[in-house]
C-alpha cells in the first residue's frame, strides 16, 4: 500500500504543478483575447473611415477615387456643390451705397436665358476682394492710381432654383435699391 500512497502523492504533485502551468496558459489566452479585442476595433475603426458622408444634400464631381485605391491625408478625391447654392456676385465698391441686406435681386444666368430667378442680398463682405486674398496688392511705388475695387456680395435665391447651377456659371445680378 506504500507504493499506491506514493503514487498517489506524486499524482497530487503532479496535479498542483499543473494547476500552475494551466493557470499561465489562461492568462495567456486572456491577453491573447485582449489583443485580440484591440485588433477588431482596430479594423471597425479602419472600415469606418472607408466611407465618405456628405455634410449637406448635394452632388459629387470631379471625382478622382476609385474602388480598391489608397487615399493619402490630403488628397483631393472629389469637389462637392451642395444642392443649397447662391451667388456670390463681385460689386463695384461705387454700386454699394443704396445696397442692403434683403433687397430683392433679379437673377439673369448665362445657361438658362429663358428662365428668370430670383432672391435676395444676404450679406455683404466687409471689405473688398484683394483685400481678402492669398497675395494683397501692396502697390508703394509713390505713384498714386485709384482703382475701383470689387467686394463679394452673396445673393441667395428666394426658392431652390429647378436646374443645375454649380460654380463658375456666368450670371448677371440686377439688385432693386429702390
Amino acid at each position: 500500500d506504500q507504493a499506491a500512497l506514493d503514487s498517489a502523492e506524486a499524482n497530487v504533485a503532479s496535479a498542483k504543478s499543473q494547476v500552475s502551468v494551466l493557470q499561465a496558459q489562461a492568462r495567456s489566452a486572456e491577453a491573447q483575447l485582449e489583443q485580440a479585442k484591440a485588433s477588431q476595433e482596430q479594423a471597425r475603426t479602419t472600415l469606418s473611415r472607408t466611407t465618405i458622408t456628405a455634410p449637406a444634400a448635394g452632388r459629387a464631381t470631379s471625382i478622382s477615387a476609385a474602388d480598391g485605391t489608397y487615399a493619402q491625408p490630403g488628397q483631393v478625391l472629389m469637389m462637392f456643390v451642395p444642392d443649397e447654392v447662391w451667388v456670390k456676385a463681385n460689386f463695384k465698391e461705387t454700386q454699394l451705397d443704396l445696397m442692403r441686406q434683403g433687397q430683392p435681386v433679379d437673377i439673369d444666368i448665362d445657361a438658362y436665358p429663358d428662365k428668370s430667378f430670383h432672391g435676395r442680398v444676404d450679406s455683404i463682405q466687409a471689405g473688398s476682394g484683394t483685400a481678402f486674398s492669398l497675395l494683397p496688392a501692396e502697390n508703394a511705388t509713390g505713384n498714386y492710381v485709384k482703382v475701383v475695387q470689387r467686394v463679394p456680395v452673396k445673393i441667395v435665391f428666394d426658392k431652390p432654383p429647378d436646374v443645375l447651377l454649380g460654380p463658375g456659371l456666368s450670371v448677371v445680378p440686377t439688385v432693386k435699391v429702390r
